[in-house]
């Protein structure tokens, strides 16, 4: 059975200790998009890990992680990676693998990516990981494929700082190569996750363009990118927070004011501690997006949604969420297309009662003091999406089920 996990809002909602956390009864995992741009915090007994490009069940010894075609991959990045994890006791060697289709970031694009960036009017807000560039040569057939690494022709056209860079890793990267397709048609049967990056409002097609991510962060780039047909893809869970919250560029309807919501910005940040894995960067809060939400849930054939950060909300007295924008006097409850309408867009509120209860204990939906469980059934009416998973903390225990995932 083929399950994939996407972000339902603008990436770092929690997919890397979902993943992690469903991992447990799964034999595979593939990552199907992005790159060292994207971080997933998993905490388990206590141990923090920062994963960057290596998918997030790589900590259960009984999955096989894939790299899949869509990805772009930094080398340097990746051996740090490994390094990191064998250094906290984790044993990948021949359990780590790259798709042969998979494109490699060369240290240059990193730079390209600055310059660029700076040199648009409106610029997007990069992580200077190199990521857009390596997309944007993808696409004008000028990158380079971890195939193309016994390519002697495209290896001698190489600039002479990109041979250089590459040498050392040339075998260890060939040792790791698969073809993804033949793998996963092996693997045919098995329990298989298919981890996405960033969130599916940041999709290329998809998400508020231009202010988007290079690669395909909805679920049909599950297909795409992990090399198997769209008839494969038996499940889709999309991640998403209590509230809402966007790194870098672009519009938000829903951010809190910086001025007169100082105090539920300070907060919302602090508590849900919402900073960049990758950067660092204070990640812009605000109240939950519904209307973009249910937008997410539509465009990506949502089967059920997982709401992490629940617990960030506990000691609020109030809670709100938008239920639909006022677009220069116009209500809608549609998520528009164009970034003028977002950008002059209003959130219309629905207020709810804070349920005052640490949620870290509870381990079913009937555990949910009765506000908590008002606001989950609210948020299933709206997008039409029925919630099978929440989460109230950030150990990998603090989750619980409440829609059987392994089952067709």
């Amino acid at each position: 059975m083929n399950v994939v996990v996407i972000g339902a809002q603008w990436g770092d909602e929690g997919k890397g200790k979902i993943v992690d956390y469903l991992a447990a009864d799964s034999q595979c995992i593939v990552r199907f998009s992005g790159g060292a741009n994207a971080g997933h915090t998993i905490v388990s007994d206590g141990v923090q890990y920062a994963l960057h490009l290596v998918p997030s069940g790589i900590l259960h010894a009984n999955n096989t992680v894939y790299l899949g075609a869509g990805m772009v991959i930094d080398p340097e990045a990746l051996f740090k990676e490994l390094a990191m994890l064998t250094e906290k006791g984790i044993a990948w060697e021949g359990r780590v693998f790259i798709s042969d289709r998979a494109h490699l970031v060369l240290p240059r694009y990193r730079e390209l990516d600055k310059v660029r960036d700076a040199a648009r009017k409106r610029p997007i807000g990069t992580t200077g990981r190199g990521i857009g560039t390596t997309y944007a040569l993808k696409s004008e057939r000028d990158g380079i494929r971890l195939a193309d690494l016994t390519w002697k022709v495209k290896m001698a056209d190489l600039e002479e700082e990109d041979r250089a860079f590459l040498s050392p890793y040339v075998d260890r990267l060939l040792a790791m190569k698969v073809n993804l397709t033949t793998e996963l048609w092996k693997q045919r049967g098995k329990k298989i996750l298919f981890e996405g990056a960033q969130g599916a409002l940041l999709d290329l097609d998809l998400g508020t363009y231009p202010y988007v991510s290079s690669g395909f962060s909805s679920s049909a780039g599950a297909a795409i990118g992990g090399c198997v047909g769209p008839r494969s893809i038996d499940r889709v869970l999309g991640v998403f927070k209590a509230y809402s919250t966007r790194v870098g560029n672009g519009p938000m309807p829903t951010e809190f004011c910086a001025n007169s919501q100082s105090e539920l910005y300070t907060f919302v940040r602090e508590t849900g501690r919402e900073y960049g894995v990758t950067t660092g960067r204070p990640r812009r809060c605000g109240y939950l997006d519904l209307v973009a939400l249910r937008y997410a849930c539509q465009s990506n054939s949502i089967d059920d949604l997982v709401l992490t950060h629940l617990d960030v909300y506990d000691t609020l007295d109030d809670i709100e969420a938008c239920v639909a924008y006022n677009i220069r006097g116009v209500v809608t409850e549609e998520f528009p297309a164009s970034i003028e309408d977002l950008e002059a867009a209003k959130p219309v509120l629905k207020h709810f009662r804070g349920w005052k209860t640490c949620l870290k204990e509870c381990r079913s939906y009937d555990d949910l003091p009765e506000a908590a469980r008002n606001y989950v059934d609210f948020i299933q009416d709206y997008t039409a999406t029925r919630i099978g998973i929440i989460s109230v903390g950030y150990e990998r225990n603090d989750t619980f089920i409440l829609n059987e995932v392994w089952k067709k």
